[in-house]
């Protein structure tokens, strides 16, 4: 078998877990190799986006600033895309390694693990943050609780989320189900795509 399905799911949510609390105190590193050294750059991503969402909701932010903010949003957006697509097809060749082909009438998932991994990326981070919440001392005690209350669902959201990716990966390994990568398309970022780029460049030709 090309892997462990229940020590990579581990790795991967301990990785996305250190890295979150590592990244607000020094720039963001990726330390990593092979299939986590993508793992952690799709995680930076969500990182980097995370922060620029947060900008672009303060009232306090001039008109150039949220612009500035907007595209570095699209371009996190579209890399985070991107390297959802490259986690797959590491996966892929991890199988393809071992030799794992999908057995006859395999079935599709209805989302890859590289979905899933962002998933729990987001989570990671949605967890950080709240738990941030817990530490303000110009909230009442109302307010803690009900944050209390997100984060025991938070954790129970990624346990789950967790528990499905292991066993979406040992189907995989098994035949039983097949993987694909499926191309995001992003077309408002493709210049032949966004009739707002294309219609630009011709009349700046």
């Amino acid at each position: 078998m090309p892997f462990d399905s229940q020590a990579l799911v581990q790795q991967i949510t301990q990785l996305q877990h250190d890295t979150v609390a590592r990244w607000h105190q020094v720039d963001p590193d990726n330390p990593y190799d092979g299939l986590m050294n993508t793992v952690c750059q799709q995680h930076q991503f969500n990182f980097l986006l995370w922060h620029e969402e947060d900008i672009a909701r303060s009232p306090e932010v001039g008109d150039e600033r949220i612009a500035q903010v907007k595209r570095a949003i699209d371009g996190y957006n579209q890399n985070r895309n991107d390297y959802i697509e490259r986690m797959d097809e590491a996966l892929l060749d991890l199988l393809a390694d071992a030799d794992v082909k999908p057995e006859p009438g395999a079935r599709l998932n209805t989302e890859t693990p590289g979905s899933a991994i962002d998933r729990l990326s987001i989570m990671s981070l949605r967890i950080y943050h709240m738990n941030e919440q817990l530490d303000r001392t110009d909230v009442d005690q109302l307010h803690r609780q009900s944050v209390g209350e997100k984060i025991a669902r938070c954790h129970l959201q990624h346990a789950d989320l967790s528990q499905s990716l292991v066993e979406l990966l040992d189907e995989l390994k098994s035949g039983e189900k097949m993987l694909r990568v499926y191309r995001q398309m992003k077309m408002y970022n493709d210049p032949s795509l966004n009739p707002y780029l294309y219609k630009g460049l011709r009349k700046a030709g």
